[in-house]
């Protein structure tokens, strides 16, 4: 007995023993490596931490907003989600057995809501291979560890969609369950235009660099100003904390401006319509129409239209500020000039438009007034005027153009602007040649007349606004303050180019002979007259250089003028390339034309007195109403009296048209649909007209134009 206690004891203490010993092993272990970090590795740790705690990371700042006039925002960040599902999450990977009805039912919720291919319009057979059914097979039937941890089952989303997401079958069940969710988000900014393609030019768009993951403008406003949206980074440091080293913001972001425009969303909108509706009736190839605030310079709306591959109108290049050959819209700054200098000193002063320097009149060739010259765009009688001051020496024009600023740039925020290019017509050549004082003579004349230049359409209303605006020339601008964090506005001094091109009389002079083209007997824009608003304007045309040679076959029509005309608010310019045949007076014309008219009828030109003015007491009219709703508007309108008309219905059994007019069009639309026709409606207001009489009979599915009139 006595002898197994002594094994036992003997035993026991062998163990403490050896466990002794093993601590001591590890003691000394952790002793020597304490001593190898501390003393020995003490400058590689050291070196290590610094490289660590000095790590520097830039944090983006948030880009600033573009807003039209009135606040609206036509471009700003917007913070979405890519929702991630990682299939490594740990309780997925210990799955004894995988729950395919589970994720069967989560492959059905993902193709309701989230489908790969979202409007797939393809074969069954085709669109069964987008399904998430056959993706999440294919993940799941992989070893575990070979499956995505980041498989992005939605793009730019909502945080709403990401909790649907949470609660779709399967992925519900994680709740509660210990484990996180496996799903995740990752938050990015994108940019957003609320307004869509309007303005698309002049707005910009903004793309990523992908070497530093900024996003930066690359067109329109977006790159001119790119420096004051985007903001200043900011930079953080690795610091190190009791919890261990985290990240510490040593310079905060400051977040860009945001940009307030000129642009009224609402005369944008307009533009856009009027320009698209003349592009596609003269089956353009483009167009481009600015207008501009006369007595400030703010430009309300810019458009550009252009013919794509597939048959539809969009907008691409912004033609406003390319330079083209631009015609006749050249001869009233000409004839500025000519005022100026003394060539001529009156609107009845008399100029002969006999064949000059290889160009005759169509209108004939006798003494002309200067209002006839440019009524009848005639192209001897502008020359002639110019030639008495610069005969001599033809050089001196294209400095008194530079003298009014005409060659300076605009700065008017818009991307890619050009500037004019008028030659200066020296005696010799840039490589020293002789050029005769002949071929001078002859690009002097051109020039006079809106030949042998190119001048982008931006330059040239801002001079047609100069002379609206009594010689005063105020910058051509798309911004008209910036708005700090802080909500402070900073307004931007657009300034002048020049205080004065001309002097008040002279502008009163050339705009009287400009009045002439609209509103002469023999004007080339007649088509242009209206007797709501009084619009002055020119007209030009010049065909387009292709391969080095006029092409003929096609013209550029453009239409410069101001409205109304006793005090100008707005000046405007159209450009349209279109099949020759065509002329500005029907194009560019009647854009300008109707975009002033709309403005009247919306009140937009000073003219709401002359409603009050024009009211006198009347019945009101009740249309497309009810016997019970008729007491109800009554009452409401405080009336003593009511007219009604409806809509004249068939009888029974019989297909005939009603009669809509006087109807508002989505009235008169819902009638005529309902009786079975097809309904195309022109312009804006009530119906005046309709092109199947009514009581007449029809086929059904038979069309009908509605003409609309305000």
């Amino acid at each position: 007995m006595t002898s197994k206690k002594k094994n036992n004891k003997t035993n026991i203490l062998m163990r403490y023993t050896m466990i002794s010993i093993v601590l001591l092993l590890i003691s000394f272990g952790v002793i020597y490596k304490l001593f190898e970090a501390t003393i020995i590795d003490a400058g590689a740790w050291n070196a290590r931490a610094e490289r660590e705690l000095s790590r520097v990371a830039t944090i983006a700042p948030e880009r600033g907003n573009i807003l039209a006039d009135n606040g609206n925002i036509l471009a700003c960040n917007l913070k979405v989600y890519d929702i991630m599902l990682d299939l490594r999450h740990n309780k997925i990977r210990k799955l004894r057995q995988i729950p395919w009805q589970s994720i069967d039912s989560l492959a059905d919720s993902l193709d309701t809501y989230f489908p790969r291919r979202a409007g797939l319009n393809a074969h069954p057979d085709t669109f069964a291979k987008y399904t998430w059914h056959k993706r999440l097979r294919e993940e799941f039937e992989k070893n575990p560890e070979k499956r995505r941890t980041n498989l992005r089952i939605a793009a730019k989303r909502t945080l709403d969609d990401f909790e649907k997401v949470r609660r779709f079958p399967f992925l519900k069940d994680f709740k509660g369950s210990g484990y996180r969710i496996p799903v995740y988000k990752n938050a990015r900014d994108i940019r957003i235009y609320p307004y869509g393609k309007m303005a698309y030019r002049s707005i910009g768009r903004v793309n990523e660099d992908f070497r530093t993951g900024e996003f930066h403008g690359y067109s329109g406003l977006e790159k001119d100003l790119d420096s004051l949206l985007y903001g200043k980074p900011g930079r953080t440091k690795k610091v190190a904390l009791t919890s261990g080293i985290a990240n510490w913001t040593d310079v905060p972001a400051i977040r860009g401006y945001d940009i307030v425009t000129t642009i009224d969303i609402d005369l944008q909108d307009m533009l856009e319509h009027e320009l698209l509706k003349v592009c596609t009736d003269a089956k353009a190839e483009w167009g481009t129409a600015i207008l501009m605030e006369v007595a400030t310079g703010e430009i309300k709306a810019v458009s550009n239209i252009e013919l794509l591959a597939d048959g539809s109108y969009g907008e691409a290049l912004n033609r406003a500020v390319i330079g083209y050959e631009p015609g006749s819209v050249m001869k009233p700054i000409s004839l500025m000039i000519a005022f100026e200098d003394g060539l001529v000193r009156s609107v009845n002063d008399v100029v002969s438009c006999a064949p000059f320097q290889r160009t005759s009149d169509p209108h004939g060739s006798g003494m002309k007034s200067m209002k006839q010259v440019i009524e009848q765009s005639s192209n001897p009688g502008i020359a002639r005027v110019i030639f008495r001051g610069y005969e001599k020496d033809p050089s001196k024009f294209h400095d008194r153009l530079a003298s009014i600023g005409f060659f300076e740039p605009m700065r008017s925020g818009i991307a890619d602007e050009e500037r004019p290019r008028v030659r200066k017509l020296l005696p010799k050549d840039s490589r020293g040649n002789n050029i005769t004082m002949t071929a001078r003579h002859l690009d002097l004349a051109r020039q006079a007349y809106g030949y042998n230049t190119t001048i982008p359409p931006l330059y040239t209303l801002a001079y047609y606004n100069a002379i609206a605006n009594g010689g005063v020339m105020v910058r051509p601008h798309l911004v008209r303050s910036l708005r700090g964090e802080d909500g402070r506005d900073s307004v931007v001094d657009a300034g002048c180019i020049r205080k004065h091109v001309c002097s008040p009389e002279t502008a009163e002079k050339v705009k009287q002979c400009i009045r002439e083209v609209v509103w002469g007997k023999h004007g080339t824009a007649r088509l242009v007259q209206d007797d709501r608003v009084e619009i002055a304007g020119k007209t030009g045309t010049a065909y387009p250089v292709e391969k080095g040679a006029y092409n003929h076959a096609k013209r550029r029509y453009a239409f410069a003028g101001f409205f109304p005309y006793a005090k100008p608010k707005y000046s405007c310019m159209a450009l349209v390339l279109g099949p020759s045949g065509n002329s500005a007076n029907r194009t560019s014309g009647q854009v300008v034309k109707n975009i002033a008219l709309k403005m009247y009828s919306r009140g937009m030109l000073g003219n709401i007195s002359n409603y009050a003015q024009q009211l006198s007491p009347s019945t009101p009219l009740l249309a497309a109403s009810t016997a019970s709703s008729d007491s109800q508007v009554s009452k409401a309108l405080k009336a003593r009296g009511t007219r009604k008309i409806s809509a004249a219905q068939p009888a029974a059994g019989l297909r005939t048209v009603p009669d809509v007019r006087g109807y508002d069009a989505p009235s008169a639309i819902r009638i005529l649909e309902r009786a079975g026709l097809n309904v195309n409606v022109e312009g804006s207001g009530r119906v005046a007209s309709q092109s199947l009489p009514h009581g007449s009979p029809f086929r059904k599915g038979q069309k009908i134009l509605l003409k609309l009139r305000i």
